[in-house]
């Protein structure tokens, strides 16, 4: 699940309150290419780590299920280099994530160059029903005080391409 956040600072406060374990901050930078039906991006932390990921997932604004392959990367410049020449680039992504961990879901706050903030919620169904990660993703988003009509349907790349960046 993914929203739109006005205000980071309330919602990492909220997640504390929760009891969600600061699991620290990371600089992301994402260079995705075309790919169907999914969509395959390069993540790059800056720090000579990075995966490729492939991922399939509906662009809508309710919980969605996402299917995913993540390769950890031993050389980005050389692999991007490589799948920008292949494939060339379906856009590019910056953002600065602060991560809270809360039993099996994953809390993003998102700072998205070109966009803002975003909250976006993993719950990961290892050890559990769909069900029972359906309800704690709803008891998650309602203790961050995260609204419906806050939610986006589309990825980062997608909002910043519509945007004309």
């Amino acid at each position: 699940m993914k929203c739109r956040a006005a205000d980071l600072a309330a919602v990492r406060r909220r997640a504390e309150a929760l009891g969600a374990r600061d699991a620290g901050v990371l600089h992301q930078r994402d260079t995705f290419f075309p790919a169907g039906p999914g969509r395959l991006k390069l993540r790059d932390f800056g720090d000579g780590r990075a995966e490729l990921i492939g991922y399939r997932r509906p662009d809508t604004p309710e919980a969605r299920a996402s299917d995913f392959f993540v390769c950890p990367v031993a050389d980005p410049i050389t692999l991007a280099a490589t799948l920008s020449h292949a494939l060339g680039t379906a856009g590019v992504v910056s953002k600065r994530r602060h991560l809270f961990l809360y039993r099996a879901t994953r809390i993003h706050l998102d700072d998205v160059e070109g966009l803002g903030g975003f909250v976006e919620l993993e719950t990961v169904l290892a050890g559990q029903s769909d069900e029972a990660a359906h309800a704690e993703l709803q008891e998650v988003a309602a203790a961050l005080g995260l609204e419906p009509e806050a939610r986006v349907a589309e990825a980062y790349v997608d909002l910043l391409a519509r945007r004309g960046r």
